[in-house]
């Protein structure tokens, strides 16, 4: 059977629908020699690399994601400024989290410590904010690579990493498969990007901010695979959710159920040739 790499995109909460690829690849049996992932894709790519199933993850992410009480004490708690420094430090947006401590109260108790202790070999994209280009990490400390690439603009405070500020890898390369090119017979990639949704009227600041994110995003993975496209693109069915909308993982979950028969269809399809 042929080798297969796999790219894991950006997209905020639309990105849960990566879960149900994982489970279609648990069913198959099969895993991926290679992992890429970008903003959602890397933290959803760096659990899998380090073995947990996509039914650890959805047993992890609902209990999580119908306590709204629970998602927001960590949320606050993981704010870049204590309101009781928010005088001091200027008034910008006082709900920016710090990138290590969100990735500590989500992820921490979740994975490995290093690039090295992941059973399967992982690529976390970032974007360096000052040399405008993507920076990718595959060694090293596991917790500033996955933490920078989803330090969404606006939401989570840049990172620096050994000098270099970094942001979400969703800026600058959303759909991850290009550093795959060459590691596997077939390349695989989980484009979340939503595309067009059907939501009307005009958006408030925070949904103009991410639908602009969500933009840029789709545009540039269009440019990317009018360039050279990988073997397989498989599109999960949830453009109508928006960037924040983790509270309701569960209706996505149900949205992308419909992708897993898809999966386990075109990826076998592509296997045994």
């Amino acid at each position: 059977m042929k080798t297969f790499a796999l790219a894991l995109g950006a997209g905020g909460a639309r990105g849960l629908a990566h879960i149900a690829i994982v489970e279609a690849l648990d069913e198959m049996g099969v895993k991926p020699v290679a992992i890429a992932g970008s903003s959602i894709g890397a933290v959803i790519g760096a659990g899998y690399a380090a073995g947990v199933t996509g039914r650890a993850m959805r047993r992890h992410l609902i209990p999580l994601a119908h306590n709204r009480a629970e998602v927001m004490r960590r949320v606050m708690g993981a704010r870049a400024v204590a309101w009781s420094e928010l005088l001091s430090a200027g008034f910008g947006n006082p709900l920016v989290v710090d990138a290590s401590r969100f990735y500590d109260a989500f992820l921490g108790e979740l994975l490995p410590d290093d690039f090295a202790d992941l059973k399967i070999p992982f690529t976390a994209v970032t974007t360096d904010l000052h040399a405008r280009e993507a920076l990718a990490f595959s060694e090293g400390p596991l917790k500033p690579a996955v933490a920078a690439s989803m330090a969404v603009p606006g939401l989570v405070q840049p990172l620096d990493v050994g000098g270099r500020v970094l942001i979400d890898g969703g800026v600058t390369d959303p759909l991850p498969f290009g550093c795959l090119r060459g590691k596997a017979d077939v390349i695989v990639a989980v484009d979340v990007s939503g595309g067009a949704t059907e939501r009307g009227g005009v958006p408030d600041p925070w949904d103009s901010l991410f639908s602009a994110i969500s933009v840029m995003g789709h545009t540039i993975v269009s440019h990317k695979l009018k360039e050279g496209a990988p073997d397989l693109v498989l599109r999960p069915n949830i453009g109508i959710f928006r960037m924040l909308d983790f509270l309701q993982a569960s209706a996505i979950l149900r949205a992308a159920e419909p992708i897993r028969a898809e999966a386990k269809e075109r990826l076998g399809g592509l296997l045994s040739v």
